[in-house]
């Protein structure tokens, strides 16, 4: 005789619970996140072609982007040190 089909048996993890201390280190205030920005919006920040940010992008001299599906985005921050790194 054959067993019946029986769901095999997981341990299940307790739900994390971070109480009153935050997991990531910061403090428990919501942090501002700074929207990413677009090809278009570095491009008047820096006041250069939109062009330019994507020939910068092939030769890896530009600021440092990421690709969101299939949109290009860039971290302001990182847009601003690229900008101070370039200064100095």
């Amino acid at each position: 005789m054959a067993h019946p089909a029986r769901r095999r048996q997981t341990r299940r993890r307790p739900a994390r619970r971070f109480g009153n201390c935050d997991p990531f280190g910061g403090s428990m205030t919501a942090p501002t996140i700074e929207p990413l920005w677009t090809v278009q919006d570095v491009s008047a920040f820096l006041g250069v072609p939109v062009g330019t940010l994507y020939q910068w992008r092939h030769r890896r001299t530009g600021p440092r982007a990421s690709r969101v599906g299939r949109h290009l985005r860039y971290d302001p921050a990182a847009v601003r040190a690229w900008v101070t790194e370039r200064e100095g």
